[in-house]
């Protein structure tokens, strides 16, 4: 294989390696060498890609984001209202990314985004999109109850990773989806005739 086209698949597989050391030893813990080691490329040529830690986990993390939009788009596009809303929840808690080694990066993301600017920007910029997302279909409640609800259910998908990260909340996609769409549900009701949840 050329050269050239080493690059991207090296790059990968030291991103996935990534996902993996900090999934069993944490953010703090990892090191670039153990990261090397497990994408099986030498530290030195991990440090040519990506220059340091720091470096690769804003890589990583910017990998997810854009792994989660890309499954995002396409699954909201032909969609409005509360059926838009069902299909981000059912994408930020699918099964790929409620895997353990992903939550775990989310964990650090949280963490080092408080003092890393960099992080920290690529954090607002999903936060804004999220909720953005979110207050898309939720365009037939009231303004207040509509930025309610979307920070709400923000704040569940936040909870339910960090409690699983910790080994304390649910452990499968389908009970997590389930939880933040009774949330949803009882939000829409209050401003429903007759107090029946509605669909898009």
């Amino acid at each position: 294989m050329p050269k050239i086209g080493m690059e991207p698949i090296r790059r990968r597989a030291l991103i996935d390696a990534a996902i993996s050391a900090i999934g069993e030893r944490g953010a703090l813990n990892v090191t670039m060498s153990d990261i090397a080691g497990r994408a099986g490329v030498s530290t030195a040529l991990a440090h040519h890609y990506f220059g340091g830690k720091d470096d690769l986990l804003f890589a990583t993390m910017r990998h997810i984001l854009t792994q989660l939009g890309n499954e995002i788009r396409p699954a909201i596009a032909p969609l409005s209202g509360p059926e838009r809303v069902r299909a981000i929840i059912a994408v930020n808690l699918s099964p790929e990314q409620f895997r353990p080694e992903i939550i775990a990066a989310w964990l650090a993301f949280y963490v080092e985004a408080r003092r890393d600017a960099a992080l920290g920007r690529l954090f607002r910029i999903y936060v804004h999109r999220l909720h953005s997302d979110l207050l898309s279909g939720l365009a037939a409640l009231p303004r207040p109850a509509a930025i309610r609800t979307a920070r709400g259910i923000a704040a569940l998908i936040d909870g339910l990773y960090l409690r699983r990260a910790l080994g304390e909340g649910v452990e499968d996609s389908r009970t997590a989806i389930f939880l933040v769409e009774d949330y949803l549900d009882m939000a829409l009701a209050r401003h429903t005739p007759h107090g029946s949840p509605f669909h898009g």
